[in-house]
């Protein structure tokens, strides 16, 4: 990812969607050829020189103070996501720049057996890049088995975007793809010399049809909680209110679970769903006739 870029396009965008009035400023009379804030009127609220701004949002700034940092953030409005993705590219240390992330990634035993615990509900592990590191078996049946794909291929991103099978079970396809490409386009910020990310954006570029668009919006955001609905073909649409966790001790895995209310009709499905895909176990072997 380059970096000078990234940072032009992140602060381009995030100045043309604000509004003068949404920012407090009077109306100067100036006639406006495209929406949002100047460069100019950026810089004076943020407290620094046009010039100054204008090689920042270029991408000749340096690496600037952590005030100024905090500076640009309120005068553009920056959500608690877009403040730290804005952290990661303008703070970003020369090491940190360079070191990438390439030793593969493990969960521990204790998340292994946290995903079998919750076995009610749907519960999956997801690592760097949204790679999905681990599932439980609802999970598998209300997505899709990733155990039984190859693991390059493990991923949630490339689940939504890619599958067909996803738009006809994924409840509001088109927010929730959108959505997982800002996750990405934050985790882009925070590894920008992740090879292997690069390399799941070239791939959604050319075989996503979306996708492109969604990522030069620029937005990002970090998965927290909110609600998602599936169709399963057995049980029917199936409604969870999902919740995400950074595992203690790793901030590149998370896990969400997918919670559902007490005497829902989701829940009774999922006990439906739980019944009728269990493995079949057979406490006696069947007698062998001979004729």
């Amino acid at each position: 990812m380059d970096r000078s870029s990234e940072i032009a396009g992140f602060l381009r965008s995030r100045r043309a969607g604000i509004t003068p009035e949404e920012a407090g400023l009077p109306f100067d009379g100036r006639t406006r050829r495209v929406p949002g804030l100047r460069r100019d009127e950026v810089a004076r609220l943020a407290g620094v020189s046009t010039e100054y701004y204008t090689r920042l949002e270029q991408g000749r700034g340096g690496s600037p103070s952590p005030e100024v940092v905090e500076a640009l953030a309120r005068a553009l409005r920056l959500n608690p996501s877009e403040h730290e993705h804005l952290t990661n590219l303008l703070l970003v240390r020369p090491a940190d720049a360079r070191r990438a992330p390439v030793s593969p990634q493990r969960v521990r035993p204790g998340l292994h057996l946290m995903l079998h615990t919750l076995e009610h509900v749907p519960a999956f592990i997801l690592g760097r890049r949204t790679d999905v590191l681990a599932s439980n078996r609802l999970a598998r049946e209300v997505l899709t088995d990733f155990d039984a794909l190859p693991a390059p291929q493990r991923n949630l991103a490339r689940y939504y975007l890619l599958d067909p099978q996803a738009r006809e079970r994924v409840g509001d396809w088109e927010r929730i793809a959108a959505e997982t490409v800002a996750v990405l386009r934050l985790e882009a910020g925070r590894h920008p010399h992740d090879r292997r990310l690069a390399d799941l954006v070239g791939e959604l570029t050319l075989r996503s049809p979306e996708f492109s668009t969604w990522w030069n919006d620029h937005r990002v955001l970090r998965r927290t909680h909110g609600a998602k609905t599936y169709h399963h073909p057995l049980v029917g649409d199936l409604h969870f209110s999902y919740e995400s966790f950074q595992a203690p001790g790793d901030a590149d895995q998370t896990l969400c679970v997918y919670n559902v209310e007490p005497g829902s009709a989701t829940a009774q499905a999922l006990r439906l769903l739980t019944s009728w895909t269990a493995p079949q176990q057979q406490a006696h072997p069947r007698p062998e006739h001979h004729g």
